[in-house]
């Protein structure tokens, strides 16, 4: 069975896209904790992120590094951090996540209720400061 993160990326279930490109995917965590709280995933469904082979991971980390500068111009924050856990999708994927205070980056912090308009303009700002 395809991961949820395989269904977002075949266009199954929704998301709030922030860049993409032919084999990597960002996109707005649901359950965010913090405003432009992003998940970039490869499309190929790999489990573990050291799984990757080597141009896999740079790739994906490259990509990484476009997407939290993206962030960074978008967001109000001192820092983009970065999380890499993988237990909770079976699907390799790091966490972008805007810091003020290392605090911010604990991920079982309450999740924010943001709107649904808020979470789409979010996703353009950072889309538009994607390169």
């Amino acid at each position: 069975m395809a991961s949820i993160f395989s269904r977002i990326v075949n266009g199954e279930i929704p998301c709030y896209r922030v860049a993409e490109d032919d084999k990597h995917l960002a996109f707005l965590d649901i359950n965010p904790i913090a405003e432009g709280h992003t998940l970039v995933i490869p499309k190929c469904e790999i489990d573990y992120i050291f799984d990757l082979d080597s141009q896999q991971l740079s790739e994906l980390t490259l990509f990484a590094q476009r997407v939290a500068k993206a962030i960074d111009k978008s967001i109000n924050c001192k820092r983009v951090g970065v999380a890499v856990l993988g237990m909770e999708v079976p699907h390799c994927h790091i966490h972008l996540v805007p810091l003020n205070t290392e605090k911010d980056l604990v991920l079982s912090n309450p999740k924010l209720n943001i709107t649904k308009e808020k979470m789409a303009a979010i996703a353009e700002a950072i889309n538009l400061n994607f390169k």
